[in-house]
């Protein structure tokens, strides 16, 4: 992810980029150093990580609040936004899935793309395919998360994006 940001930043400034970590994490980024006794002892990522580099980082409780800051961030964002999964592993998948459920939920009406660089996530389009076959997924809803192989695709489906009609029409902010 680092990579990422930094070209970002490269291409469109420090602005461009929010990254948004849990406190538990900042021990595996640079924002964290081993003192003389092997303990850790974590440091304000705001001193440790340049933001010219790599862009603005803020340091949240938990994977949740990552998550729904993240969200918020895109819902913020306006027309064209959405969720983009690059090649990752359970972390890339569980957050893909959480934002797939959201929208089938109705928490948000956001496009959720996964960039398919080299059809790394072909098995997981198959899966969909498979449990909609099996009943699973309704038909309807299949197109909640849907496949770009190339950059230019993925602004298309960002840009064409159709709500799937099979959404639930849940109510979440009454009490």
């Amino acid at each position: 992810m680092g990579e990422i940001a930094k070209t970002l930043v490269s291409l469109s400034g420090p602005g461009s980029v929010h990254g948004i970590i849990p406190k538990a994490l900042l021990r595996y980024e640079r924002s964290y150093i081993e003192d003389e006794a092997g303990e850790g002892k974590e440091v304000d990522p705001r001193k440790t990580i340049d933001e010219k580099t790599y862009g603005r980082t803020t340091v949240v409780r938990d994977m949740h609040t990552r998550k729904q800051m993240m969200a918020q961030e895109v819902s913020d964002g306006g027309a064209g936004g959405g969720f983009v999964s690059l090649s990752g592993g359970y972390g890339t998948l569980e957050e893909t899935m959480e934002m797939v459920t959201w929208n089938q939920l109705g928490i948000h009406a956001h496009p959720v793309v996964l960039f398919d660089v080299d059809g790394y996530w072909e098995p997981i389009i198959q899966w969909v395919r498979n449990s909609v076959g099996a009943g699973f997924i309704a038909e309807n809803n299949a197109g909640i998360m849907v496949a770009a192989k190339t950059a230019e695709e993925v602004l298309e489906r960002l840009r064409d994006y159709q709500t799937a009609e099979g959404r639930f029409k849940l109510k979440w902010n009454e009490k």
